[in-house]
């Protein structure tokens, strides 16, 4: 019998031997004997039993499911602890189970399913059944995330971008679902879209050039040249985020899913009527809507623009900025100067509605009229004279005085002087108007030589003696006599022999109206006066003395 024990005994043993005793480091099964003080106890099988603290058995943020009967794995850390149990772990019984079928996953690019549970340093935490994985902040949402708190706990879809096993590292990504599905989406309602279609959406978000519109699941760009027929000059003022509108698929790119949206278009073109209400030469009114360096845009109707060129914008400022002329929101009225109907464009001119200050000029004021005006500018050819009609006119250095030399008789003036001067010419074509300062009292010298031809006897005055001749005066002009023209006898070429206060008969040899002089002479007088007799009452060559001729044409003359 006592054999027999050992023999059974032997058996057993070498059957306890025989049997896989479970090796330290893998995950193997067992069964939950109880429940106490919030920890599962395990039997493992092999004599063996552990302890398993319940939190092991719950999903972040869930109650632990686990009952006594229930099968479960765990992860054997090591086979016996000081008290004789088994060390076992739930958790890293599922992470390697996790990260078994999170490789397969990865490796056949497939999506996996966790819960984002914790807030970290540039992202957040999340489960993946067992395995924890890193989802960077950017990695959230198409767009970024200002508060994830609706997202926390949520069963949702990852894609796993990263993950190294040695490391323990694994990253997700719930943007790139997301982008995956709306990319979908998006195709599925660009391929119901048609270039033409008429489309309601809503405003999604407005920028300065214009405003995003969700077509239902895919954005459109309405362009803000493309929203009215008119100037808008920020999208704002016709559209508000999250106003429903209708538009028009002007264009879609298939290949960047790119969709341009028009407005104006489900409206008339006012440019269909413009040549018509609008005749070359008609002046209507308009509203500045926009002023630039180069001029102004003048709307004459919603949606119909024309541009006032910088030259067509005044008669007499030309080289101001338009904005010194008109301001935004001014009404003015315009004259129609072309229409390009192919390019959109109107010409307007401001001047013409104002007539030429030029032609109202010359009509005003012919010429000899009497004008004042304050010296606006002082240049090296004459002075600009303020005019009525904001408009210049001009006194050349010549037209500045009749006694002293142009470049002199300009230092006598300032700017901001005020003159008087006479209309000389006024050329409207090159808008020029030509003044005389020295005009003003009339010309002198032609008045006082107006009937004095060359060839005429004038009677003089002696005003001054000087060496090489005299000083003479008629009619207030003064002119000077030559030694060799005071007499035609040699001996009496003296100017001693006269006194200031003579009076003589001279000849009249040149009328200079430039110089403002008169040649005189008596010599010419006396020579005039011996041809004359000679003619009259014989030549000299019939044997009468030239003294019996001057006697006779004397005696004549008594």
């Amino acid at each position: 019998m006592a054999n027999a024990s050992m023999e059974e005994f032997e058996a057993l043993l070498n059957e306890s031997f025989e049997m896989d005793t479970p090796e330290e480091g893998s995950v193997v099964k067992g069964k939950v004997l109880a429940i106490e003080a919030g920890q599962a106890i395990i039997d493992v099988g092999y004599k063996m039993e552990g302890r398993v603290d319940l939190k092991e058995f719950a999903n972040p943020g869930e109650a632990p499911e686990i009952a006594v009967g229930d099968e479960v794995e765990v992860y054997l850390r090591a086979a016996e602890n000081a008290r004789g149990e088994a060390v076992i772990s739930r958790e890293m019984a599922r992470r390697e189970e996790a990260w078994d079928r999170l490789e397969k996953a990865y490796a056949d690019d497939q999506r996996v399913e966790g819960a984002i549970f914790g807030r970290v340093k540039g992202g957040f935490t999340v489960d993946l059944g067992g395995a924890v994985a890193f989802l960077p902040g950017s990695q959230v949402d198409v767009r970024p995330v200002r508060d994830a708190g609706p997202l926390m706990g949520l069963k949702q879809p990852f894609q796993i971008l990263k993950m190294d096993r040695r490391r323990g590292n694994i990253v997700v990504s719930r943007r790139a679902i997301l982008e995956e599905s709306r990319a979908e989406q998006r195709a599925e309602v660009i391929g119901n879209l048609s270039e033409g279609q008429t489309v309601e959406g809503v405003v999604k978000n407005i920028t300065e050039y214009g405003a995003f519109v969700d077509l239902g699941g895919v954005d459109g760009l309405l362009h803000v040249t493309d929203m009215a027929w008119r100037r808008v000059n920020h999208p704002s003022e016709i559209l508000t985020i999250g106003e429903t509108i209708k538009v028009q698929v002007i264009k879609i790119n298939k290949e960047t899913h790119r969709i341009s949206l028009g407005m104006k278009q489900l409206q008339e073109d006012p440019w269909d009527l413009v040549a018509a209400k609008y005749p070359l030469g008609s002046v209507h009114q308009g509203r500045v809507t926009n002023i630039t360096d180069y001029g102004a845009f003048v709307e004459l109707e919603a949606g119909v623009e024309g541009l006032v060129h910088v030259s067509e914008m005044s008669w007499t400022k030309k080289n101001v900025h338009p904005g010194k002329i008109v301001s935004t929101s001014q009404e003015v009225d315009v004259m129609v100067l072309e229409i390009d109907g192919a390019k959109r464009r109107v010409s307007l001119g401001l001047k013409q509605t104002q007539r030429n200050p030029w032609e109202v000029f010359a009509e005003t004021h012919p010429e000899g009229t009497e004008v004042e005006g304050e010296v606006k500018n002082i240049t090296e050819f004459g002075l600009f004279i303020g005019l009525e009609g904001d408009i210049d006119g001009m006194v050349h250095l010549s037209d500045l005085s009749w006694d002293e030399r142009g470049e002199d008789a300009i230092q006598n003036y300032r700017k901001g002087d005020m003159v008087s001067a006479v209309v000389s010419e006024v050329d409207v074509e090159k808008e020029r108007i030509s003044l005389s300062i020295k005009a003003l009292g009339g010309d002198k010298f032609a008045e006082a030589v107006g009937g004095v031809k060359r060839g005429s006897i004038v009677t003089v005055e002696v005003t001054a003696i000087e060496d090489g001749g005299i000083e003479v005066e008629y009619e207030g002009m003064k002119s000077f006599i030559r030694r060799s023209d005071l007499s035609r006898d040699r001996a009496e070429q003296r100017p001693e022999r006269f006194s200031v206060g003579d009076k003589v008969d001279v000849r009249v040899t040149n009328v200079d109206s430039k110089t403002r002089r008169l040649g005189l002479s008596i010599k010419a007088r006396e020579i005039a006066e011996e041809k004359e007799a000679v003619e009259q009452y014989g030549s000299s060559d019939s044997g009468a003395s030239l003294g019996d001729i001057l006697g006779a044409a004397l005696k004549s003359g008594d």
